[in-house]
């Protein structure tokens, strides 16, 4: 029995919805990281998705899923040292308390 490519689309549809409310709710910048990371991941599942039901017999979007999750671990590493750096100099990570980096 073979899912069909509705239900990869729901469960991509609800991750790409959770990260955006999660990115713009959120005051931590932590929680905000995470919610990109979410985006990410449902554009990864479109990927290999549409690559196996439009093109099963190539792997285009296998390596497209590969290359974006290479992308996703170089943004998350540089995105938490970022965030360590601004813990260090502020003390808290939350967005609103940023404005004292400006002065």
């Amino acid at each position: 029995m073979e899912i069909q490519v509705e239900y990869y689309l729901i469960v991509s549809t609800i991750m790409l919805f959770a990260g955006i409310y999660g990115f713009f709710s959120r005051k931590n910048t932590l929680a905000m990281l995470i919610s990109v990371e979410l985006i990410l991941n449902a554009t990864d599942i479109n990927f290999a998705v549409f690559n196996r039901y439009l093109f099963p017999a190539h792997l285009e979007g296998h390596f497209f899923t590969l290359f974006a999750i290479g992308i996703a671990a170089a943004e998350t590493a540089v995105a938490i040292a970022i965030i360590i750096n601004i813990y260090r100099n502020v003390r808290d990570i939350q967005v609103k308390n940023l404005e004292e980096m400006k002065h």
